[in-house]
Parts: structure tokens; sequence; C-alpha cells
């Protein structure tokens, strides 16, 4: 018996068809043919009724399908696990939230680039319920997403990474920048622009500042693709809602500004690494966990608002 035989008979119980299962294994169906043949003859009993055009599982096909999903997803993270480690190359794939991915996006192209040509490094960008998905298909290797929108489930591994905060962000020359202390009325008075906004942070907008700030009425452009938000208020007057790091760079050089506004916001984003438990983890990803830690949090130098006499 041979982990490929096992693997075409779960290609052949998947699509129901000798066909679309031989297509699927990029063999011929009489090579299919012959390999389930062989692992009857290796198990010592039928795999499969064969009752006119259809193709229906004994009791033991049953068996052998059930405890053979195991087995070859087992045989493929071993054989996964010494491509990673030869030579540091093989393949990497990674999920990253709309936070996540203003903040890391670019920094980890030029690490994959820089120091490590042969690792082909794949990132996916979407909702994080569908990179869930994927996750668990094995399409994926980690995510890094937004905490709140992942539930806990005993096949999850979740290393919280921290909290980034919140807040309002403008051009370095809006009217509200000449300002010590705004109001949500007086950021209100022009376009707000971020991300689609949890639960969590509607409510806190709400008990923070009152009625009409819910979330669907205040936001004029809403969209996941942050950086294209941050450039959004430095070429206008929109004011930006979101993680104030993902502003960072246009911070420093002096072309944004945090705004000041009363009371504080108060909240943040809380992001978290996730990966399949009990799942081997390439070297490489130990160098992405380091770019995480560096990336994913707030930095002293970041100015609260800019200062003007």
């Amino acid at each position: 018996m041979n982990i490929r035989s096992l693997e075409h008979l779960l290609a052949l119980a998947e699509t129901g068809s000798f066909s679309k299962a031989a297509e699927r294994c990029f063999l011929t169906q009489s090579a299919l043919s012959r390999s389930i043949q062989t692992l009857e003859s290796d198990l010592g009993g039928k795999l499969l009724d064969r009752i006119g055009k259809r193709n229906e599982l004994t009791p033991l096909g049953q068996q052998v399908v059930e405890r053979s999903r195991g087995i070859v997803r087992d045989a493929a993270e071993l054989k996964r696990s010494a491509e990673l480690l030869q030579d540091g190359a093989g393949l990497i794939r990674v999920g990253l939230g709309s936070g996540p991915g203003a903040l890391l996006m670019q920094p980890l192209m030029r690490l994959a680039a820089e120091q490590y040509p042969r690792v082909r490094v794949s990132i996916t960008r979407g909702p994080t319920e569908l990179q869930l998905v994927q996750l668990r298909a094995r399409q994926l290797d980690a995510m890094v997403v937004d905490a709140r929108r992942v539930q806990p489930a005993p096949d999850l591994q979740i290393e919280p990474l921290g909290e980034l905060l919140a807040g309002f962000v403008s051009r370095a020359d809006h009217p509200l920048a000449r300002q010590r202390a705004v109001s949500m009325a007086q950021v209100l008075a022009y376009p707000l622009a971020g991300i689609p906004l949890s639960a969590e942070v509607s409510r806190t907008l709400l008990e923070q500042y009152g009625p009409g700030t819910q979330a669907e009425k205040i936001t004029a452009i809403e969209c996941e693709d942050i950086p294209g938000l941050i450039a959004t208020v430095e070429q206008t007057q929109a004011i930006f809602l979101g993680i104030v790091a993902a502003a960072r760079e246009g911070l420093q050089a002096g072309r944004l500004c945090q705004l000041k506004v009363e009371p504080e916001l108060g909240i943040g984003a809380r992001f978290a690494y996730v990966s399949l438990s009990g799942r081997t983890e390439a070297p490489v990803m130990q160098l992405l966990r380091q770019l995480v830690r560096e990336r994913l949090r707030d930095e002293p130098e970041l100015p609260s608002r800019k200062q003007r006499g």
C-alpha cells in the first residue's frame, strides 16, 4: 500500500467519477483504475461497488477513505517540511488583513527579495472569513489579521500581537491641524475616510461622541485599502479614521498630522498571528514573526498632533 494510491482513492471518493478523479490526479483512467485495484489487493477487499455508471464505496472503502485523509495530510506535511528545510527553499503563503497589509506588505516583499530569493512568497489580501477558509484548506501558512474577527477553535493557534491605537489623521496643512484640540463636530465637517468599522468601534463612537456618529452615517469614503485612504487624505481635506501607525511615513515626514480630538477615541486594533495547530512552520516564518513584532506597534516618535505656534 502506498500514499499515492490513497490519494487516488480520496480523489475518486470526492469526485464520484473515474474521469474527474483521473483528471485531478493527472492520470489516465486506466492508470487510476490499476492504482485502485492494487490498493484493493493490498487491503484484501473491495473498496468500490461499480453499479452501472455509478461508483459507491463499500463499507471497507468508507473506512479506508475516512482514515486515509489524516494519513495523506500527514505525509504531505512531512514532504513539505523536508522541502522547506532544504537550503531555505520552499513556498510561504501569508494572508494579511487590511491593517497588517498596510504595515507589512512592502517590508515583507523586501524581506523576501533581499534575504530569501529562493523562497516563493505569496501574499493574499481579503476578508478574514475567506482567509480562514484558505488557511484550513492549507492554501495559507499563516494569517496576520484583526484578532476580533477570529473565533477561537481547536485547530487554530492564535497568538496576540498587541494593540495599535486608532485616531484621526489629516494632511499637515488641513484647517483643523492648526488647532490644539478639536471636537467631533468639527471633524465631521469634512469627509471621513476609513476601513469598515467593527461593531466595537461603532459602539465606542456612539458612547464617546453621541447620537449621529453611527459608522454608516459618518464614513464618507470606505474601503479596505488603507494606503489608498492615506493617499486620499494627503491630497484632499478628508480625515483618516483608523490605525495611526498606518500613517507612520507621512507623519514622520511632516506631510500628515494626528488631530487631537476630544474626548479621545481611546481604542485600537488588536492583531493576531494565526496558524494551524500542529502544522510545521518553515524557518523563514521566524523572520516574518520578527517583522510583525517590529512593525505592528505604536512608536513613541509618532506625533500625537502637529504642534503649531
